[in-house]
């Protein structure tokens, strides 16, 4: 998948426009992006600010970190009960 040449930050910024009254053709016209492309980040990114989307990457890194955590100690209980297993 292609990487944005726009952060997130800045595409919550020109989302923020149509809100100001501009047109989504102004828009798209403007910052050089498809209209297909402006509707992707609005079910994206709509209704985000900068302040929720910094505590939403930080939620999603804090995610990931208990996913490894789970898939670690259920790979240890696995080998454990295998072991067990064995020795009966």
């Amino acid at each position: 998948m292609k990487n944005s040449k726009f952060s997130e930050v800045q595409i919550i910024k020109i989302l923020s426009q149509q809100n100001q009254g501009k047109t989504v053709n102004e828009i798209c016209r403007e910052h050089g992006i498809s209209e297909p492309t402006f509707y992707n980040w609005k079910s994206k990114y709509g209704g985000l600010d900068v302040q929720q989307l910094s505590k939403m990457k930080e939620l999603e890194k804090e995610l990931s970190q208990y996913k490894k955590i789970v898939a670690e100690l259920t790979l240890e209980n696995v080998v454990m009960k295998d072991v067990i297993a064995k020795k009966l």
